[in-house]
């Protein structure tokens, strides 16, 4: 087996198809999958998926390539389209027997009704069909729902030729009997419209009365038919979820573009859509990509038609030269809405999901290698831990250190920090007491990280050496990151990286992955000081509401915060709950009661 399963854990586990292939590129298998990562990954554990012919398909596999898609539905279509074309080895029993199950509503008869058909290849008879299905289970659930909400004939025609009364179903409501003319075609025709609306999904009031009805089955303590009902409503959102757009009789022929990018690296992916049916995809990564990505992808795209024909249409994510439709003889445009859009976005998707693929870990240490390069840092930056303070109008007082190993995420290692002593918003007098308390206590425990990094300018950098001096640490490196105009909002902003002993700032381009890394680290410590500070901030508030209520005393206070928890609960409380503690009078009742509804 050369395929390195490995790679599993950053595939994506969403709805979609897997293409198994040889070395040579030739296609093995395809599978369909409500859970990408989940289902391959069943293959390389033993026991997981009995079929005999899974030990052999392994052994063979050297590369698995996937099409995300929207549903569970479209990833079964185009199961069926991508056999179809591949002929895979070890598909063969699904390359001509594999069956649909739709809904079908035949519109040409005068009484038409809603029937379940399962077919090979094209419909057996001409009617409006919805669907296929995911499974035949799934089918006669949908089936069973429309005859509950919508009263047509269940009967077969012959039945209904013959009838001379109603059936059993027209006492229960289930049917209008049009056997014996018990409705008119106007009204039974409006029924049959409204089945059709509904499993396109466009009648949204069916849905809208039943979470009315479910509401006061609730209210009224009928929960067995809430949950009844609830159960309906699911299986209608079931139903009703997007139109699928991987397979569209008579569609269109396009090719769909989608590109994602992060730093300078960017995969391109095309969606194959010939006669409105998804065929394939194809993709390419680039690194140290300098150019823009609307520059980027023109010029792929003219490289790309020179050696394959372009369909009638080419759907691109962001507008291009006008030349381009010119030069490759289709018409290129930016859909905007529509099936058209979808397929656009779905592109894009595939693009991101792909970029993920890639292994973080090695993406991880030729950052950091470029770091140490970059910046010339005395080792290799293995930890991180950087710092931020956090304050409003100099109250409550706080800092953050986050720590990043290998550069991941290292959650165990990040610390809060209340800041002592310091009254007003001294940032620089902040800074150097948690610089100070963390690096004592490394010291204590031989625990200094790599590198250090603290969110500001030149002036918090001197702080830093400053404590550097002050304990007499010499094999820890240093920087500062200062956004422009201190700004912390996202987007691509020109950052200023401090370094000791150089007189001006460096810079690096703004699509740079080791600048992205490295606002990545400065970012988070920032918002978990912003979060901390606020949680602070919220329980001291609380507190002191509770502090200022006459007559409630340390002794009380404390057996209050023991019954409910908090003082957000102690307030929230009902008068009967607060009767329950000792020593609470009636009086200290009003009291709270007062505090928390003032205008009462």
């Amino acid at each position: 087996m050369s395929f390195d399963v490995n790679q599993l854990k950053h595939f994506p586990n969403e709805p979609g198809v897997y293409l198994m292939k040889d070395r040579e590129g030739t296609v093995l298998y395809v599978g369909k999958a409500k859970a990408l990562r989940k289902r391959i990954k069943n293959y390389f554990s033993p026991g997981q998926d009995g079929r005999a012919m899974v030990p052999f398909l392994t052994a063979k596999v050297d590369t698995i390539d996937t099409i995300v898609v929207r549903t569970e539905k479209e990833a079964l279509l185009l199961e069926n389209t991508l056999i179809k074309r591949h002929q895979p080895q070890y598909n063969a029993v699904l390359k001509d027997d594999k069956t649909f199950v739709s809904l079908m509503i035949n519109e040409k008869h005068p009484w038409p009704q809603v029937r379940l058909v399962r077919y090979k290849g094209k419909p057996p008879e001409k009617g409006r069909y919805f669907g296929p299905y995911t499974s035949a289970h799934s089918a006669r659930q949908t089936y069973d729902l429309i005859t509950r909400l919508f009263p047509l004939r269940q009967c077969s025609d012959e039945e209904l030729k013959r009838r001379k009364r109603p059936c059993l179903l027209y006492g229960m409501k289930r049917c209008i009997a049009p056997c014996v003319n018990k409705c008119t075609h106007e009204e039974y025709d409006r029924y049959v419209e409204g089945a059709a609306k509904f499993l396109t999904g466009e009648d949204k009031q069916i849905l809208k009365n039943l979470y009315i009805e479910m509401e006061a089955a609730s209210e009224a303590l009928q929960f067995e038919k809430a949950a009844s009902l609830l159960k309906t409503i699911r299986q209608i959102e079931h139903v009703t979820e997007t139109e699928q757009i991987v397979d569209k009789a008579g569609g269109i022929s396009c090719d769909a573009w989608g590109l994602y990018r992060l730093g300078d690296e960017v995969v391109i992916v095309v969606l194959l859509v010939r006669e409105g049916k998804l065929v394939g995809s194809e993709q390419d990564r680039f690194n140290q990509v300098a150019a823009d990505d609307e520059e980027l992808l023109e010029s792929y795209l003219l490289q790309h038609y020179k050696k394959h024909p372009a369909p009638k249409e080419v759907l691109l994510p962001f507008s291009l030269s006008n030349a381009l439709a010119e030069i490759i003889g289709a018409k290129c445009h930016t859909p905007l809405i529509g099936e058209k859009k979808a397929l656009v976005k779905l592109a894009g998707h595939n693009a991101k999901t792909l970029f993920e693929q890639r292994d973080p870990e090695a993406l991880a240490e030729k950052t950091l290698l470029e770091l140490q390069e970059i910046v010339h840092l005395s080792r290799y930056p293995k930890r991180i831990e950087c710092f931020d303070t956090s304050n409003i109008s100099g109250s409550d007082l706080v800092a953050s250190m986050v720590a990043f190993t290998e550069g991941m995420r290292d959650s165990k290692r990040q610390r809060y920090f209340h800041i002592r002593g310091i009254t007003k918003g001294d940032d620089y007098a902040a800074l150097h007491q948690v610089l100070s308390r963390r690096l004592i206590r490394a010291k204590e425990e031989n625990d200094l990280p790599d590198l250090i990094i603290v969110d500001g300018g030149k002036g918090q950098l001197n702080i830093a050496l400053e404590v550097f001096k002050e304990l007499d640490i010499a094999t820890v490196d240093l920087m500062s990151l200062a956004k422009e105009g201190a700004r912390h909002d996202k987007g691509m902003t020109q950052e200023k990286i401090f370094l000791p002993h150089h007189a001006e700032p460096l810079l690096l381009p703004l699509r740079s992955p080791l600048l992205l890394m490295l606002q990545k680290i400065r970012d988070e410590a920032h918002r978990v000081a912003i979060g901390f500070h606020r949680k602070q901030r919220s329980k001291r508030t609380l507190t002191s509401t509770l502090d200022n209520l006459p007559g409630i005393g340390p002794k009380k206070r404390g057996q209050l915060l023991r019954k409910f928890g908090s003082v957000k609960r102690i307030l929230e409380a009902t008068p009967e709950e607060l009767s329950e503690i000792k020593g609470i009078s009636k009086k200290d009742i009003e009291t709270i009661k007062k505090f928390t509804h003032p205008q009462k």
